[in-house]
């Protein structure tokens, strides 16, 4: 499961948009919001995100026990 809103804030503290995160992963921003809406991103959008977002706890977001 994916913990949406720490993915947001994530977004937020690096200064990005969803947009910006959208065009990054190479998706438009509107299936982006989908994709947030149902907390479903395959493993190469994933991979994207932590990348480009510097992020050094993917676990806790990505693959978050509920």
């Amino acid at each position: 499961m994916i913990r949406t809103d720490k993915l947001r804030g994530v977004i937020a503290e690096k200064g990005y948009s969803q947009s910006d995160i959208a065009r990054k992963i190479g998706i438009t921003p509107k299936t982006f919001y989908e994709k947030m809406k149902n907390g479903v991103f395959g493993s190469d959008e994933i991979q994207v995100m932590i990348d480009e977002l510097h992020i050094d706890d993917p676990m806790a977001i990505f693959f978050a026990k509920e």
